[in-house]
């Protein structure tokens, strides 16, 4: 299971004036802000699917358009997030910090996938975890938490809030559109939704 929100694309108008550079085609410009959108005009439009179909090499203009979004979303799949590491920036809610902060509920894990014996044993190990929790609470023996630490399951789900860029998306959603995970199928239909994305992104897809 993984949700977004908080979600917010900058600097459109920047990276498409850096795109018009190489030709010192400036005065081509036609895009504007409209009820606080940036809306890409025609010649704009074009000249940005242009650099996007011509590969990497010509559509660096991505690479400034930032995107900050909070993912809440379990350590299994982060972990595989984690794989793009340039253009990126994200801060967590902190496990080491605050795992004995709340009460463990199976509300706060991933089993919407889980046949349901198995959603049975993680029912167990989420009721020990508030033991554990609870005893923590009352003792503070570090050995205790560290039995908090190693036990909880990948499935435990963790919020981010990312910084990314348009180039980033483009790669994750062409890595990632066909994965196994649900998640990064949840994770492609969001970057379907932002600004533009059916000409940069996925490229008419």
């Amino acid at each position: 299971m993984l949700t977004v929100g908080n979600s917010s694309v900058m600097n459109f108008e920047n990276a498409i004036r850096g795109a018009r550079n190489p030709m010192n085609s400036w005065n081509r410009m036609d895009s504007c802000f409209k009820a606080g959108k940036y809306i890409l005009g025609e010649n704009d439009l074009a000249l940005a699917k242009r650099l996007c179909k011509a590969g990497r090499d010509h559509r660096k203009f991505l690479r400034q358009i930032f995107v900050s979004v909070d993912i809440n979303a379990p350590i299994y799949w982060w972990k595989e997030f984690d794989t793009y590491k340039v253009g990126t920036v994200s801060n967590s809610t902190s496990t080491m910090h605050k795992i004995h902060s709340r009460e463990f509920r199976m509300d706060q894990f991933s089993h919407d996938q889980m046949t349901p014996k198995t959603r049975e044993k993680l029912s167990e190990i989420v009721a020990y975890l508030e033991e554990l929790r609870q005893e923590y609470l009352r003792t503070k023996d570090r050995q205790v938490w560290m039995d908090m630490i190693q036990l909880l399951p990948s499935s435990y789900n963790q919020l981010r809030t990312c910084s990314l860029n348009y180039e980033v998306l483009a790669n994750i959603y062409h890595s990632r559109k066909n994965h196994k995970l649900s998640e990064w199928h949840t994770f492609c239909d969001y970057i379907r939704t932002l600004p533009y994305a059916t000409d940069l992104i996925t490229l008419g897809e």
